[in-house]
């Protein structure tokens, strides 16, 4: 998908969901509603004082209009390129970014060689695991993946999913995002 589809996607679901007409964006960013109604449809090349105009207007940061949208699943293995920093003592690969407001719970679980079904949590809730030893598969129960240590998983709880164990040591963290009611 190139950057114009993704500014546009962006900016028409981020304007639904703020509840703002098309012309009053427009005018709150300073555009013609004409020009908006190409940049939604993907076929304009909006400048960087337009998109900041905009972000402002809806007030997001500029990122939610550039970044194409997460996928409902998201799958980092051990030796994906990822963002990585490193300082004098700690040195930290980026595995996921997750907005929430709302509750964080970390879990230390062990996942033994049988499987478990999960039911679907509330709506909102999502599951991020990052397995540090063995092998478990898991993940949505029609998309369940199998990983590896190192590798990481975060994906929507609100629908059934899995966990199954691969041999005798099987270890994971699990963060369970719970949005505010």
């Amino acid at each position: 998908m190139d950057v114009g589809q993704v500014v546009g996607g962006n900016l028409r679901r981020l304007r639904t969901a703020a509840g703002v007409s098309l012309a009053d964006l427009a005018a709150a960013g300073g555009i013609s509603k004409t020009t908006l109604h190409g940049i939604e449809l993907g076929q304009a090349n909006p400048t960087l004082s337009t998109l900041w105009a905009l972000a402002t207007a809806l007030k997001v940061p500029l990122g939610e209009l550039l970044e194409a949208p997460a996928s409902a699943v998201e799958v980092v293995r051990s030796t994906d390129d990822r963002p990585r920093v490193e300082g004098d003592a700690v040195a930290a690969r980026l595995l996921h970014r997750i907005r929430i407001r709302g509750t964080v719970e970390v879990y230390d679980i062990e996942v033994a060689a049988t499987a478990q079904h999960s039911d679907a949590h509330l709506s909102g809730v999502e599951e991020c695991v990052v397995v540090t030893d063995g092998r478990v598969t898991t993940g949505p129960a029609d998309a369940a993946t199998d990983l590896d240590a190192g590798d990481s998983i975060r994906f929507d709880a609100a629908r059934p999913h899995v966990y199954e164990g691969h041999g005798p040591r099987n270890r994971a963290l699990l963060l369970m995002l719970h949005p505010e009611p």
